[in-house]
């Protein structure tokens, strides 16, 4: 805009109005019409806007793009192309044209273009309308003229107001409808009146159309948000709410407090820790130390340079904040330096990480955790035949292996949400032992109905194998187990599947080794390790896990699990 060459170029392709003016679809159309915009979205998944309290003015249920390729050149739209990106939005929202109810059109006012996509959306929408209102058509640019770029934003914007305001608006400067459309054949209609559109028995639905000169075409299908997420209309001239403080996750009382900090230097750390400690002891002394906290860790980017503060109060907060501000020793003080673009991995640990008691206050104090477990109680009680939140609240008879393992698949799935809730995200998974149920869950391998029929049926079966066995964990790398084995008679070269009396069942780190087997032949190995001074630690089973003991079980789980089915389909 700030040059006339776009203006030339235009005009001499007959592209341009002669008034400016957008005529979207109109049969005096004579061109398009120039301006400049700027538009902006936010967009968050719909989990992290309801965690977080903002208003949802729309759901993004589908998108496509391609690419008109080698067609009719640079000048001229190809609409086949169009009706394709159209129908692929739909697919990836799960969605009939049917279903949506009008569409925000690219509609730039040009003899050309205009048809080519009335054509396409006829194709894509009106064609599968049975008794259905038409598709509702209208064009933004009618009332602005062609930002470029920021027009696909603008389309948004509009429809979104239209959501809200439950009103289609018409699209301007049309005297009559362009005779190069046959509207006679239904399905589509031109909004050339303002339109109620009022709310229905299913959410309202939009789409709208962005086509670049480069042969680029995109399409995104939008709905209105549940009632429980809709931010309320402010009409104009009416002043804006008061904002509300944003959603914390974590609603218990007291410490610990982990105020996490990062930067990209160490003197823009410091600073970070000098403002942040300002700011609760001068600007905003009543700030609530725990949203502090929730929000430092899950809206500010991570970047190389880290600090983590873990104070139980207030002062130990401000304490630990000047430690990192001056850069000085501080008991209440983690640093470190880590890439800002490593991901964490999350590990599922095995039987034998719990405790009486585990996870009790987290149910209390982390509305995240306590959702997810209320939707695995959802899928767990009926196969179990007690309560998951009264096992967990109560004292769960954790010894018990078909209690301890489905309670333990719940609170690895709990925690799971605890630090997605925190913007924590792994970039992958590994489950150990029993951890490999709660694993597959998170990493979308198993859906959480399949997920909770493994971790509830294999370990019904496992209880039938109680008191049959022992497992032994040995600070000793697996060759000197193996030695050992041979000298008790356990046989030094038996393994898992082997059928001996007692097998080397996992081997965790070079100088972690598990065996597993009969319960007299495990004694003699703990006994021999204990003689030679190496630490040993009974595990807390009574079965021989991860040994030819529970291949007995194989028949009857394959006859009871469900065929697997994974979370993305």
């Amino acid at each position: 805009m700030a040059t006339p060459a776009t203006f030339v170029e235009f005009s001499r392709q007959r592209g341009l109005s002669p008034d400016g003016r957008c005529r979207a679809f109109a049969d005096a159309a004579d061109g398009t019409g120039f301006s400049e915009g700027v538009g902006l979205l936010l967009v968050e998944r719909l989990s992290d806007a309801r965690r977080k309290g903002h208003p949802v003015l729309a759901v993004l249920k589908g998108s496509a793009t391609n690419q008109d390729g080698a067609s009719n050149g640079l000048t001229a739209p190809n609409g086949p192309s169009q009706q394709r990106v159209i129908e692929e939005a739909l697919r990836n929202a799960g969605l009939t044209p049917a279903d949506v109810d009008a569409v925000e059109a690219h509609g730039t006012g040009t003899t050309l273009g205009d048809p080519v996509e009335a054509q396409a959306l006829l194709d894509a929408y009106g064609a599968h309308r049975s008794g259905r209102p038409p598709l509702r058509l209208g064009s933004l640019k009618s009332n602005i003229g062609h930002t470029q770029a920021a027009a696909g934003v603008g389309g948004i914007i509009k429809m979104v107001q239209a959501l809200e305001h439950r009103t289609l608006p018409r699209t301007l400067h049309i005297d009559a409808p362009t005779r190069h459309v046959d509207w006679e054949r239904g399905g589509l209609s031109l909004l050339t009146e303002n339109t109620p559109w009022p709310e229905g028995e299913r959410p309202r639905r939009f789409g709208v159309s962005a086509f670049g000169m480069s042969g680029t075409n995109a399409h995104v299908i939008l709905e209105e948000p549940p009632a429980e997420d809709r931010a309320p209309v402010r009409r104009p001239g009416q002043p804006a709410p008061a904002p509300e403080p944003a959603a914390v996750d974590d609603t218990a009382t007291g410490g610990p407090y982990v105020l996490v900090l990062s930067a990209k230097s160490p003197a823009a750390l410091r600073g970070e820790a000098r403002r942040l400690r300002d700011h609760l002891t001068a600007a905003r002394p009543e700030a609530e130390l725990r949203a502090v906290t929730a929000e430092l860790a899950r809206t500010r980017a991570g970047f190389a340079h880290r600090a983590v503060v873990v104070a139980e109060d207030r002062a130990q907060a401000v304490a630990g904040l000047t430690a990192v501000a001056e850069d000085t020793p501080s008991p209440y003080v983690v640093t470190g330096h880590a890439p800002a673009t490593r991901a964490p991995v999350f590990l599922y640990p095995g039987q034998g990480a719990q405790w009486p008691g585990m996870a009790r206050e987290l149910l209390d104090a982390s509305p995240a955790f306590a959702a997810r477990i209320g939707e695995a109680a959802a899928v767990l009680d009926p196969l179990t035949g007690w309560s998951l939140l009264d096992a967990l609240r109560g004292d769960a008879d954790l010894t018990r292996v078909d209690v301890v393992q489905p309670v333990l698949w719940a609170v690895m799935t709990g925690l799971t949400a605890v630090w997605e809730s925190f913007g924590v995200r792994p970039a992958a998974v590994i489950g150990h032992s029993q951890g490999e149920i709660a694993a597959a869950l998170a990493a979308g391998a198993l859906t959480a109905a399949d997920s909770a029929a493994v971790a509830a049926l294999r370990s019904r079966a496992l209880r039938a194998l109680a008191g049959t066995g022992a497992m032994l964990s040995v600070a000793a790398d697996e060759r000197a187990v193996r030695e050992v084995l041979e000298a008790t008679g356990g046989g030094g070269a038996a393994d898992a599947s082997s059928g001996g009396t007692i097998a080397v069942a996992a081997v965790n780190g070079p100088r972690s080794t598990v065996v597993a087997g009969d319960p007299a032949a495990v004694e003699r190995v703990r006994q021999a390790f204990d003689d030679q001074g190496v630490r040993v630690r009974l595990i807390d089973v009574d079965y021989a896990s991860h040994s030819a003991q529970v291949e007995s079980l194989e028949a009857e789980l394959l006859a009871v699990l469900p065929h697997p089915r994974t979370a993305r389909g």
